[in-house]
């Protein structure tokens, strides 16, 4: 079982909501500064404002691309992914092109995914790719997961938060079995409420958990422990 420093270290305090405002992420940081959380991870909008604030921390920022349906075009997520780097984002959760992979599209999405985590291995940052696993069938989460490899993604995600379902601990367990081998970090994101989410998850496989709910499973860890 995760200790509360251990579970501090896998969150990645998330606040991706259209109505964000500047001072909505100043407090997102403080509070991931104050508990040391792993990241932040933001709107490509707020990532330089979210970077400034958190020059000279170890708590990481994370941004999005192709968010959240998937859908843009790769040479644009591609340059979206760039742009946050070059912005101060050291992480990128790219959207997975779900129509196109309902559509047997396989050769497009594997080079969809590598577009992007090809251009996050050139500024030295991680590439993460939503799969949005409420919309797809276990055949096409193991096969999102595969292309995701031959790709060169750093991590497979579950979830977005803005579509029909989040993360599961089953759908957890089937993308840590099919990545985890080839080095693949899992992250678990959509849902992740409580300490007892939060622990489901990792003890299914996930490696980092995206959540907007951090500084209250951190605090239900630490009195857990008293």
């Amino acid at each position: 079982m995760a200790t509360p420093a251990q579970l501090a270290g896998m969150i990645e305090h998330t606040l991706l909501k259209p109505d964000a405002t500047e001072a909505d992420i100043l407090r997102l940081c403080q509070e991931a500064r104050e508990n040391a959380f792993y990241s932040v991870c933001v709107n490509p909008t707020w990532v330089a404002c979210a970077a400034a604030i958190l020059r000279g921390t170890p708590v990481k920022v994370c941004s999005v691309a192709g968010f959240p349906l998937g859908a843009t075009l790769t040479a644009v997520k591609a340059d979206e992914t760039r742009r946050v780097i070059e912005l101060g984002a050291h992480e990128v959760d790219m959207v997975l092109n779900i129509g196109a992979l309902k559509s047997g599209q396989h050769t497009a999405v594997r080079a969809d995914i590598a577009a992007s985590a090809d251009v996050c291995r050139q500024h030295q940052a991680r590439s993460k790719v939503i799969l949005e696993t409420c919309l797809l069938t276990r055949d096409e989460k193991m096969l999102a997961c595969q292309l995701c490899i031959e790709a060169g993604a750093h991590f497979v995600k579950t979830s977005t938060g803005f579509s029909t379902g989040g993360a599961t601990a089953e759908d957890i367990r089937l993308m840590a079995a099919q990545v985890h081998a080839a080095g693949l970090g899992v992250k678990a994101s959509g849902g992740i409420r409580t300490l007892t989410d939060a622990r489901a998850m990792a003890e299914a496989g996930a490696t980092r958990l995206g959540t907007s709910a951090g500084v209250k499973i951190l605090a239900e860890a630490r009195t857990a422990v008293r």
